[in-house]
């Protein structure tokens, strides 16, 4: 168990190390770049026409290693299938926007359905296929499930959604994102391999990818992950917490994504309740730090050691 963990680890990071110096230099080539805001802080406007759509490196790294995995982890396929399409509909975002030169990208409308369709499906498989139970396991009361019955369904197309969103708003920063998620993806392996659940080959995978992708992603960044990687990085973090039976957990080892997302909601609402005052300078959160006066680099590094020790709370709550 432990050399299939490290090989698979090894396998992906390779595979996004080798990688990266010939789809950045692609993604140059077809002017895939990134477009950056006026209003936001001044020391972004360097990083406009810097690549993006990179999470096509970490998908190909994870795809790769996990059919190496397939056949004797079939459980893995789920969590492939909801990384996969997620990561598509973000491809298409971001190919609309930065290739095709349309700024809106995918309508809302679109992006909306296109993430409902995956959850649906994804959810199809989990309880028909996988025969993995909607329960979830309930944080720091030993061996309790939470069980809502007809509003399981309800809860997971929320908390899958919701949290692929989160993912989303937090990539902002050279290496946010990438760092904050490969905090989780190591808890959900703990978890994997201790618990024999067959799923630990993909969260593997997934922690060498953003190893690999980090060394491209980190500040100032080469590349950066799109929606392509964003929309990828949450749906692997849904369903493995589902196959995980582990849904409960996101808000502990994922807060980073949930104050990002609520940290929109609270600007949006209070900007129109108030009549156009903002409550935080700007939002997501992590510009708010920024225009606060924190270096991008300070702010990756508090969030990422933050979300190291809700993993650790989140340990003790098993």
């Amino acid at each position: 168990m432990n050399h299939t963990v490290i090989i698979s680890v090894v396998i992906s990071f390779i595979i996004s190390v080798v990688l990266g110096p010939f789809i950045i230099p692609f993604l140059k080539k077809l002017k895939a770049g990134q477009t950056v805001r006026d209003d936001g802080p001044q020391t972004h406007l360097k990083k406009s026409g810097t690549p993006t759509m990179g999470g096509i490196l970490i998908l190909i790294s994870i795809v790769a290693t996990s059919m190496i995995y397939m056949n004797d982890y079939p459980k893995i396929m789920p969590i492939l299938f909801s990384t996969l399409g997620f990561g598509l509909i973000g491809f298409l975002d971001d190919y609309i926007k930065v290739v095709l030169k349309r700024s809106m990208g995918l309508r809302a409308w679109q992006k909306m359905l296109g993430q409902l369709l995956v959850t649906g499906i994804f959810a199809y498989y989990l309880t028909h296929n996988a025969g993995i139970s909607l329960a979830m396991r309930i944080p720091f009361v030993q061996g309790k499930f939470l069980d809502m019955g007809i509003l399981n369904m309800p809860i997971l197309f929320f908390i899958v959604i919701a949290t692929v969103n989160g993912a989303n708003f937090t990539d902002g920063l050279d290496g946010l994102a990438s760092s904050v998620t490969v905090m989780i993806a190591t808890f959900f392996t703990v978890v994997a391999v201790g618990t024999a659940s067959g799923v630990e080959p993909i969260t593997c995978a997934v922690v060498g990818a953003l190893l690999g992708f980090l060394l491209f992603n980190v500040y100032p960044a080469s590349v950066f992950m799109g929606d392509t990687g964003s929309l990828a990085l949450g749906g692997f973090v849904a369903a493995t917490a589902y196959m995980l039976q582990m849904p409960l957990f996101i808000p502990i080892v994922a807060l980073i994504y949930a104050v990002e997302v609520a940290s929109v909601i609270i600007q949006v609402g209070y900007f129109k309740m108030s009549g156009g005052k903002r409550f935080f300078k700007m939002a997501p959160i992590h510009h708010h730090f920024e225009l606060c006066g924190w270096s991008e680099t300070r702010v990756v590094a508090v969030f990422s050691i933050l979300t190291a020790m809700l993993c650790l709370i989140a340990f003790m709550g098993i």
